[in-house]
């Protein structure tokens, strides 16, 4: 049985999270310190603020291990907020400094589309992706898969080469997934995408 182990930051939809992936098989350790990571595949999902996010990554003393996991080039996902987290900074509420396992920034979606008429913030529901290049996350899927949203900034400044797939809002192109060696990151709930979502997970316990 793969073992998982999620971070708990007080931030997230863990129990969803961890129910998707004992559904698919693994066996989940939520862990809130370094010493309780035993697993080679290690979680960081996360709703709410980025600032609080990463202060509270920080208290609990995990930011160095996240760096040796992910040097050590063990299989590493950020979920929403926590893909957020892996990129250099981000604008919400002020300029925050993220992890930086990949470069980019977190900036706020436009609230006009295209065409210059006011749409909905946040970005909620389900949204087709579009594959921009081979990767194990999306491994068998079909594009464009459709998976489901829930946020008001997304990243951007990000090299292509690290773009795995994209998703349009009213307009708007907006990075779902990005990878960098063993790091992936996803913009959406796969816990909550159903079974494009669970398979998205299998393919994270193939890597």
């Amino acid at each position: 049985m793969q073992k998982v182990s999620i971070i708990d930051s007080g931030l997230t939809n863990l129990f969803n999270v961890s129910q998707a992936f004992e559904y698919i098989g693994a066996s989940v350790n939520i862990v809130s310190s370094p010493d309780e990571i035993v697993s080679d595949h290690l979680i960081l999902p996360g709703v709410g603020s980025y600032e609080n996010g990463m202060k509270e990554i920080s208290r609990l003393g995990l930011i160095d291990h996240i760096y040796n996991h992910i040097n050590s080039n063990k299989p590493f996902l950020g979920i929403c907020l926590g893909m957020q987290m892996m990129l250099k900074k981000s604008h919400e509420f002020g300029i925050h400094k993220g992890l930086g396992i990949i470069d980019g920034e977190i900036v706020k979606i436009p609230n006009m589309d295209d065409n210059n008429i006011r749409h909905k913030i946040p970005h909620i529901g389900w949204n087709d992706n579009i594959v921009d290049m081979k990767n194990p996350l999306t491994s068998n899927i079909d594009s464009p898969f459709s998976t489901y949203f829930v946020h008001s900034y997304m990243a951007s400044f990000i090299n292509k080469d690290n773009i795995v797939a994209t998703t349009n809002y009213n307009g708007i192109d907006i990075v779902s997934i990005i990878n960098h060696k063993s790091s992936y990151g996803c913009q959406f709930h796969p816990e909550k995408s159903g079974e494009i979502g669970l398979h998205i997970l299998e393919n994270f316990l193939k890597i």
